[in-house]
C-alpha cells in the first residue's frame, strides 16, 4: 500500500514541476515579446544615440525631445522606406526595420542630424 501512495506522490511531484517549467517558459516568452521598441531621441538637433544595431523585425521609437523644434525622421532606399512627416515636440513615430542592411536616417529640417541603423539577420 505505501508504494501505490509513493508512486501517487511522485506523480503528482512530477506534474507540479512539469506545471512550474510551463508557467517559467510562459514569462520568459511574455518577457521577450512585451519589450518595448528601441527609444531614439530627437534633441539639441541630434539622434540620440547617433547610431544602433538592432535585429530584423526590431522596432525604433522616434521621440522628439526637443522643445519647440519640429524634426522629420525618413529613410529612403531601393530596399526599405519610412517617413515620420513633421514631428511636432513630445510626439513618438514607430518604425519596424524589416530588411537587414546598413542605413541612414535623416532629419528632413535637419541636414545634420543622422542616425547609423545596423540591422542584422
Amino acid at each position: 500500500m505505501q508504494s501505490g501512495l509513493l508512486r501517487t506522490s511522485r506523480v503528482a511531484q512530477r506534474g507540479r514541476v512539469q506545471f512550474l517549467i510551463v508557467i517559467f517558459t510562459g514569462i520568459l516568452a511574455g518577457a521577450a515579446l512585451g519589450a518595448g521598441p528601441y527609444t531614439i531621441s530627437q534633441k539639441d538637433r541630434e539622434f540620440r544615440p547617433a547610431q544602433i544595431a538592432i535585429k530584423r523585425g526590431e522596432t525604433l521609437r522616434f521621440i522628439n525631445d526637443d522643445g519647440e523644434l519640429l524634426h522629420h525622421a525618413y529613410l529612403s532606399t531601393d530596399t526599405f522606406s519610412f517617413d515620420s512627416g513633421d514631428q511636432q515636440p513630445g510626439s513618438k513615430f514607430d518604425v519596424a526595420f524589416s530588411v537587414p542592411g546598413d542605413f541612414m536616417v535623416l532629419c528632413g529640417i535637419h541636414p545634420k542630424m543622422k542616425l547609423a541603423v545596423h540591422v542584422a539577420k
